[in-house]
């Protein structure tokens, strides 16, 4: 960083910072595992010599925060993708079904939202598209920081809701479905090259919530991508500026993951195919009635505490989906 004209390429200069400052939270993490092992060290060697079982629960507490710090970067280590490292791009899409389906994808948009915050990451709204009466019809987030995509890899898939619906007078029990696509958010000149003389730019008036600005001027993006048909869009930013930085991005993803299919020749790697939003294809069912439970369909581990799920604890079911994915 301090040989002469480090800073002459700025993206260059800010992705070398990016990895010494991930390479150094990672040393900083083993010095403290190392600080734990230390201190449990000498606190069970005084309790065994003086006999205070005081000493003795002390050193059981470090213990399980070693435990827990080990856990955690075991399970980072199974992040051995190329692209795991990268920020995500979240997409939620509710299935057939109307008010139902829609206020589903809007528990999940809270859900995952929740994981993100507890974890450090920023979220960005890209898109969002309301539903008539309740819910969302759309929305498209990008969830920012390291190993965002690598976690978030495990939602790819439809989601299944089984629940007593608040939309339903008599009380009856409904099942509702959604769709969550992942995708790495990529760089430009890393991975996909797009000429201008390729994209379609349509601007128009953004709908729903926003304020008079949003509502009322062309600031809302709509990107045809010409040789492949790959639509995009945003809408949630104030400046068409901003909505076409957002949809650029969007499009960056999407080219990507055609690019990846092409390459395997089958099942996309980064993405399975998750089918129609409907019975049979849900990677993970959501119970709320008659009883409660949550469970992963693919790797079997499933919990009780559906409102803990629903808040954000997601953690369980993604190390089981990473930890399943090596087994196999």
């Amino acid at each position: 960083m301090a040989e002469a004209g480090f800073w002459d390429n700025p993206e260059e200069a800010q992705k070398v910072n990016q990895k010494i400052a991930s390479l150094n939270r990672l040393l900083e993490r083993w010095q403290k595992i190392q600080t734990l092992c230390d201190d449990a060290e000498v606190l069970i060697q005084l309790g065994l010599e003086e006999g205070d079982e005081s000493l003795e629960e002390e050193a059981k507490g470090l213990l399980a925060q070693l435990s827990e710090m080990v856990s955690s970067l075991e399970l980072e280590q199974l992040l051995s993708g190329p692209y795991d490292a990268n920020s995500a791009i979240l997409s939620i899409h509710p299935g057939a079904g109307g008010t139902e389906s829609q206020d589903w994808a809007s528990m999940l948009l809270r859900m995952y939202t929740r994981w993100a915050e507890a974890n450090g990451y920023t979220v960005q709204t890209l898109d969002f598209l309301p539903g008539d009466e309740a819910g969302i019809k759309s929305v498209t987030l990008l969830i920012s920081g390291e190993n965002a995509y690598g976690y978030l890899k495990s939602e790819q898939g439809v989601h299944r809701l089984v629940r007593i619906s608040p939309f339903d007078a008599s009380g009856r029990r409904h099942t509702s479905f959604a769709s969550v696509s992942v995708l790495p958010e990529v760089e430009a000149d890393d991975q996909i090259q797009i000429s201008p003389d390729e994209l379609k730019i349509d601007t128009y008036r953004a709908g729903g919530a926003g304020g008079q600005h949003v509502n009322k001027t062309e600031s809302a993006v709509r990107i045809t991508h010409l040789p492949t048909g790959i639509v995009v869009q945003c809408q949630n930013e104030r400046s068409q500026h901003s909505n076409r930085e957002a949809a650029m991005k969007i499009l960056q993803a999407r080219l990507f993951e055609l690019r990846q299919q092409e390459q395997q020749e089958k099942i996309d790697s980064l993405r399975q195919d998750q089918g129609e939003i409907a019975w049979g294809n849900q990677i993970r069912s959501y119970v709320f009635c008659p009883y409660t439970m949550v469970k992963d369909h693919r790797t079997g581990f499933e919990v009780g505490n559906v409102e803990a799920v629903m808040d954000g604890e997601l953690g369980p079911f993604i190390e089981a989906y990473l930890r399943s994915q090596v087994a196999s």
